[in-house]
């Protein structure tokens, strides 16, 4: 099974810079986007292609901002959108899509760099995350895959002395990632590539990616229990038309 992960940074944006071309070649199962940016209703514009049926949520609350959506050939056996807790829903940023080995998420997790506010909101919304992605484990292994807004620790970031007190790179932020880690969430591109110098993110307003200085803040999660399956774990770097680029994951499904 091929999956990708996309934070696309408006999704209208990015179908007029070949979205629809690279889907078409990307041979992909399932391909989650993030930052779609559409307003509710808006989806119906954007119904799949003859390969993939789609699904998405959007933000309630704030007109043009997050919303997520997938891109699949088989149906799932269930979906869920946002988290199970209310105090956490109307941004638009989960979806759960149940398949026969797992399930899957889709995930934006908040920008803490708007103020001590939004730091705190998504501190919290990566317990919240967690706290249910451990209730789902006991019936089915996960994966999780999306834009984290955290460079887990100084290989994912080019400037990580300098970026030490920036959201992004905050120590608590990079401690829910280690607490992460440690309930058996593996970071599946570290099991192919160790070194740093992979980025997955570059400011726009620094021309950042004609320097590669960049992040890495999109992943793919498995719980361990998949690890075994996992096949192949990439940055495809070279997909222009966002701020972020592509990540993949070949896994082995029944």
């Amino acid at each position: 099974m091929r999956l990708f992960s996309w934070n696309v940074n408006g999704l209208r944006s990015v179908v007029q810079k070949g979205f629809w071309d690279w889907l078409a070649a990307s041979d992909a199962d399932v391909v989650a986007v993030q930052e779609s940016k559409l307003q509710p209703g808006h989806e119906a514009d954007f119904p799949g292609t003859d390969r993939y049926q789609t699904v998405w949520t959007s933000s309630t609350k704030k007109k043009g901002y997050s919303g997520v959506g997938c891109f699949y050939r088989t149906a799932p056996l269930s979906l869920a959108t946002e988290l199970p807790d209310p105090a956490f829903g109307g941004e638009g940023r989960l979806l759960q899509l149940e398949f026969a080995d797992f399930y899957f998420f889709n995930v934006y997790f908040p920008n803490g760099g708007r103020g001590p506010d939004r730091l705190a909101y998504k501190l919290h919304y990566y317990e919240a995350f967690l706290a249910h992605a451990e209730t789902l484990r006991r019936t089915k292994p996960i994966v999780v895959c999306g834009d984290f807004n955290t460079a887990h620790t100084a290989l994912d970031l080019k400037n990580a002395k300098a970026n030490e007190k920036n959201s992004g790179f905050l120590p608590e932020e990079r401690a829910w990632l280690d607490r992460f880690v440690a309930a058996g969430y593996v970071d599946t591109f570290r099991l192919f590539t160790r070194e740093g110098g992979h980025y997955t993110w570059w400011d726009y307003r620094f021309r950042a990616r004609d320097r590669d200085v960049g992040w890495r803040l999109d992943y793919f999660f498995v719980s361990e229990e998949l690890t075994g399956k996992v096949r192949r774990a990439w940055i495809d770097n070279t997909v222009l038309g966002s701020d972020h680029c592509p990540v993949g994951l070949d896994i082995d499904c029944s």
